[in-house]
């Protein structure tokens, strides 16, 4: 069982083992290892945004080539982009010409914010896995953003393959100057993990500048388009880079945090009269502090540990309408299980599906569950990912307290781009009542750009009677091609047993045998087209019932992209899907009722530049519906009234009308605003309608940012029922209140670096 005192043994024993790591590999696909440019004697970098040191002057710039809109096409404006390190950094410069200084896209000042802003950035494979990276980038406003990146940027499955919300200390300073603007970033190698040999670091690098009014992108080193949509950013892809006597300093952050607020929550008082029932507040005061503790002993082994922990300033999930009768998923948004995510990840098929997944720590049907603490250890020794997890949540409602555990194993084989791994997970409540899952998964690299994975999963509970192994497991099985020009396809076969629950993982539909397959061709058209790609294909997924083998689900679904050279893309679908219900459900107030129904509709959807001034998306849909039809519009534009504001609307419609005279019209509204003064100030407030839930939410959060790892946030949260007299559960209750409740809370957390 992966308990608390399991992690902290594991976090000792790796101590002192890991810094043994492996040698480094080669170069990744073909490319040989350079050594990087190291600043001795006077060698000294101002980090103040200027590129005029005599120590850059020193260095000779990357070449560069345009990767987009026009691979191998001639650059329309002069970068200068230099790389160094000393003893303890990694320094990244940048000499960012431009011949429109008002063209100059610098619409944020958020961390971690992307507002269609021109960008200069370094993706580092410090571990020289040819899989995972970390990237840095920094506008013109001067705002950073960091991301983790993992699957080498492989976007399979509808799978996200880097983590945007994973934050790491690093400093960067930008200048503005008469012929464009300028950057340096100073990288610690105590935020970057690798892997020492005999003094000697090898790690794989690229760089690129974008710049946004021209979709056009400069990088390093030749990269093709052809390998997808993040390609650029490919740690296989990376140039390997040789360091010498690096030192990585290893401190150890305590960051402790004081939190303070108050809750108001709408109480239905029932005195003997029931006539003269009431509600009341009732007010939760909160005051309380908490800390979080990370080391690193070596720079292939992190530490974390955390204790009363807290998410107040966590941004609110965004709304959603359920159109199926599947539950919803909604994505982990809290930094602390954002960060080193993807060490835990095991998919085990379709875009939601997962061993671990977890929100189910410290949230219960989307209620805050009080964390007590917990520990984490990730990690890599001799090609080996490792990762452990343990947290403990407090009783609540009546229900018991939890301990919730994960530990992770990835071994790579063969090649760079294959590994064997396996995942256990525990969720024990204080009773001793037990769900464990358990799983292993393979994913090789046959040849080319041709993969094999294999994944299977098992579950044991105390509340299930499990019949065998295969109905209390899962098996998936994928053969595909990845590439984005010309052909590229995927097989995949699928199993899920009835008794199969993951109680920490996500599973949305069980009982169920899938085979499923999507194919699609990609052209890349050349200097004098308007277009950038053209691409035609589809996807078909066919669902069996276990018990009998019956059809369950089916799906045929044709479909055209076109890219424009300007960052626009178009996509038009042809779906035809059948149902088999044999239980009625509801979407929204609507009954579905059990029966076979064949429905097909057309689905058009408009992405518009990211770097136009309104950027965003547009789309509808229309068709039919089980035995009824739909109708179905969306958007969600930005807009940058100047690079202090941005205005984000949102509106989803959806109209049904059912064969038997019941119809439902549902509308979901957001409007978000992100104000800030600058890279210190923000305040982002998000307001959003959903008429089938019946509510109105708003959220505001202010940060000051006084430095890195020193914030104070204050965070207002309220919802609203929107229907006050049919939402009651009772007819014989009094109308609703106006609020059905609000938190108001103060959060200031200040890192120290010992």
């Amino acid at each position: 069982m992966v308990t608390l005192r399991t992690t902290l043994w594991l976090c000792a024993t790796l101590a002192a083992v890991a810094p043994g790591a492996a040698a480094a590999q080669d170069g990744g696909r073909g490319k040989p290892s350079v050594p990087l440019h190291r600043l001795t004697g006077n060698g000294h970098i101002q980090l103040d945004g200027f590129v005029d040191e005599p120590a850059w002057a020193d260095i000779d710039p990357v070449p560069l080539v345009m990767y987009s809109p026009t691979y191998g096409g001639t650059l329309t404006e002069e970068t200068e982009i230099r790389i160094a390190y000393d003893d303890g950094y990694l320094y990244v410069s940048g000499r960012l010409f431009d011949s429109d200084l008002g063209g100059i896209r610098a619409n944020s000042f958020v961390r971690d914010g992307f507002s269609g802003d021109d960008q200069f950035s370094v993706v580092i494979d410090s571990y020289n896995d040819h899989e995972t990276a970390v990237a840095f980038v920094v506008n013109p406003n001067g705002a950073r953003s960091d991301r983790a990146v993992w699957g080498d940027a492989e976007w399979t499955a509808g799978t996200r393959p880097f983590n945007s919300d994973w934050n790491a200390h690093w400093d960067a300073a930008v200048q503005r100057t008469n012929d464009g603007w300028s950057a340096e970033m100073r990288i610690p190698f105590s935020t970057l993990g690798f892997q020492n040999a005999g003094g000697e670091v090898t790690m794989g690098l690229s760089v690129y500048r974008s710049i946004s009014r021209k979709n056009e992108r400069h990088v390093y080193p030749d990269i093709s388009p052809e390998y997808g949509f993040f390609g650029f950013g490919k740690p296989s892809l990376a140039q390997r880079v040789t360091l010498r006597d690096v030192n990585r300093a290893n401190p150890i952050y305590v960051t402790p945090y004081l939190l303070g607020g108050m809750t108001q929550i709408p109480t239905l008082r029932e005195p003997p009269d029931v006539q003269a029932a009431y509600w009341a507040t009732t007010n939760d005061p909160t005051g309380e502090p908490g800390l979080d503790f990370r080391y690193s002993p070596s720079s292939n082994l992190s530490i974390d540990l955390t204790a009363n922990t807290d998410f107040a300033q966590v941004e609110a999930d965004d709304q959603q309408i359920n159109l199926t009768r599947f539950p919803l998923f909604f994505p982990e948004k809290r930094q602390f299980f954002q960060e080193r995510s993807a060490t835990f990840d095991f998919a085990t098929g379709g875009v939601t599906d997962r061993v671990f997944f977890s929100r189910r720590i410290g949230l219960d049907q989307g209620e805050l569950v009080r964390i007590y603490g917990g520990a984490r250890v990730v990690g890599r020794a001799g090609g080996l990912d490792f990762g452990m997890l343990n947290m403990q949540t407090a009783p609540r409602a009546g229900r018991p307290g939890e301990n919730m555990g994960v530990l992770r194993l990835k071994q790579q084989i063969f090649n760079q781009n294959s590994s064997v791994g396996g995942i256990v997970t525990t969720r024990v409540d204080a009773y001793g009542k037990t769900n464990v899952a358990y799983g292993a998964d393979s994913e090789v690299r046959v040849f080319g750009d041709e993969y094999l994975t294999l994944r299977w999963a098992q579950s044991f509970d105390d509340d299930v009677v499990e019949r065998n192994p295969l109905d209390a497991g899962t098996f998936f099985a994928q053969y595909e091609r990845r590439r984005q020009e010309g052909l590229n396809y995927s097989a995949q076969y699928r199993r899920v047993g009835p008794d199969y629950l993951p109680r920490l993982g996500f599973q949305l539909r069980n009982d169920f045998t899938l085979f499923g397959g999507s194919s699609e061709y990609s052209w890349f058209l050349g200097a004098d087209s308007q277009l950038r790609a053209v691409t035609v294909g589809g996807t078909t997924d066919h669902y069996y019932r276990n018990s009998d083998l019956t059809p369950e689900s089916r799906s045929y679904a044709p479909m055209l992209r076109i890219a424009l050279k300007s960052g626009t893309f178009m996509t038009l679908t042809s779906r035809s899907s059948f149902e088999s219900i044999r239980d009625p459900f509801r979407v929204a107030s609507l009954r579905i009722n059990p029966g076979e129904y064949w429905f097909h509709e057309a689905d058009m959807s408009l992405r518009l530049s990211r770097g136009g001034l309104v950027r965003g998306e547009l789309g509808g849909s229309a068709g039919s519906f089980y035995d009824g039809r739909r109708v179905g519009l969306r958007m969600s534009p930005a807009l940058n009234v100047s690079r202090h504001v941005e205005i984000r609307p949102g509106y989803d419609l959806n109209r049904f009308e059912l064969r038997g005279g019941d119809y439902l019209t549902t509308h979901l509204a957001k409007l978000g605003v992100d104000f800030s003064l600058d890279t210190h100030l923000s305040l982002s407030v998000l307001a959003q309608y959903n008429s089938a839930a019946d509510q109105a939410l708003v959220n505001a959060r202010f940060r000051y940012h006084f430095r890195e790892g020193v914030d104070l946030w204050v965070v207002y949260n309220e919802g609203y029922y929107t229907d006050r007299v049919n939402g009651r559960a009772n007819n014989r209750d009094p109308m609703l209140p106006f609020s059905s409740g609000r938190a108001l809370m103060v959060k200031y957390s200040h890192t120290l670096a010992l």
